[in-house]
């Protein structure tokens, strides 16, 4: 299976995080597949090694640089800089089939099988489920492809300011040409997803393959206490089942984490591991920056049941405490005895 590879994405070194674990996930389910990252020019030195020692092959890949049809193309939608950057996977042409993985996803058991798919094949987005979520999918490279798409982008731009939209209305009869390219949910199951269908997600959630971190606070945002394996973080912003998350970290913190810290040596870089429980902060690091540092912000007060209840009508639970899925749960089976 030399010629087929699972690809991911990553542009700047919080993503490269959410890369190594997604690679490290995939290796620990014995993927019978390469592995292929594509890096962006702001990534340091120290992840970039960590990326090369997990997947087989790491490219820079940098529009701006390249001199070809996509800075071209830049130059007219300079808005869809990061899509233009995700298409470039068309171009690993050594490579018969791919599945591109979003770094935000995380591997539960083996996917080997989506390799049986063909182009584009992806499973439904949550919010509107006639487009396909641009998380996870199956693509056949090819130059000529990517230069219609790129052709596209130019003319049409997204709809949505994204890859997803471009990817939509490129591969728009997806909702209805052939049911056999849309995969099952439990391929890219969407952490935000859960909250809306709890009843679902009870009955299909054990069988879940990818679990998608979408939304903007990912599992890197979060702090993570190695010993009692709880995380802090802005209960508002939650949107990931806390399982998931746990899973995420624990294997950030046991696999990515020694060889960053190999890497980095006497330099310091925060990782989002800490080993006390209790603390009166709760420790952040940016999403989107590359080497931020991280801020502190005083935990929230408890909350009366009026204005919690005015949280949950504003789609602001406390998804990691009180209002989490466990907590839902045992209310709802008090209910259902």
């Amino acid at each position: 299976m030399a010629d087929q590879a699972f690809v991911t994405l990553a542009t700047n070194d919080s993503y490269a995080r959410g890369a190594m674990v997604l690679g490290k996930s995939l290796r620990n389910h014995n993927t019978s597949r390469k592995l292929v990252a594509l890096i962006g020019p702001q990534m340091s030195e120290p992840c970039q090694t960590v990326l090369k020692r997990i997947y087989d092959e790491v490219r820079l890949v940098d529009v701006l640089d390249s001199g070809d049809t996509a800075h071209l193309a830049m130059m007219k939608r300079p808005d869809l800089g990061v899509t233009f950057t995700k298409l470039h996977c068309w171009t690993l042409t050594h490579y018969s089939k791919c599945v591109f993985m979003d770094a935000d996803t995380l591997v539960l058991s083996n996917i080997d099988e989506l390799f049986d798919r063909e182009e584009l094949s992806a499973a439904p987005d949550p919010g509107w489920p006639d487009c396909f979520n641009s998380g996870v999918f199956v693509f056949r490279p090819s130059m000529e492809t990517y230069g219609k798409l790129l052709q596209y982008c130019t003319e049409h731009g997204s709809f949505d300011g994204g890859d997803q939209g471009v990817l939509n209305g490129f591969f728009s009869d997806w909702a209805t040409a052939d049911i056999s390219k849309h995969l099952p949910f439990i391929y890219n199951l969407s952490s935000i997803a859960i909250y809306t269908y709890l009843p679902a997600f009870k009955q299909y959630g054990g069988n879940a393959k990818v679990v998608h971190f979408l939304g903007k606070t990912k599992p890197w945002s979060y702090t993570f206490d190695t010993k009692s394996k709880q995380m802090t973080g802005s209960a508002q912003e939650a949107t990931a089942h806390p399982t998931f998350l746990v899973e995420w970290w624990t294997l950030f913190s046991s696999a990515v984490v020694p060889m960053l810290q190999e890497q980095y040596g006497d330099q310091p870089f925060y990782s989002g591991c800490v080993e006390s429980r209790y603390s009166d902060t709760v420790t952040f690091e940016s999403a989107q920056g590359t080497n931020e540092a991280p801020f502190a912000q005083a935990l929230e007060p408890q909350m009366s049941s009026e204005e919690r209840k005015q949280k949950w009508e504003q789609g602001q639970a406390d998804y990691m405490g009180k209002d989490s899925f466990d907590n839902i749960k045992k209310k709802l089976d008090t209910f259902l005895k």
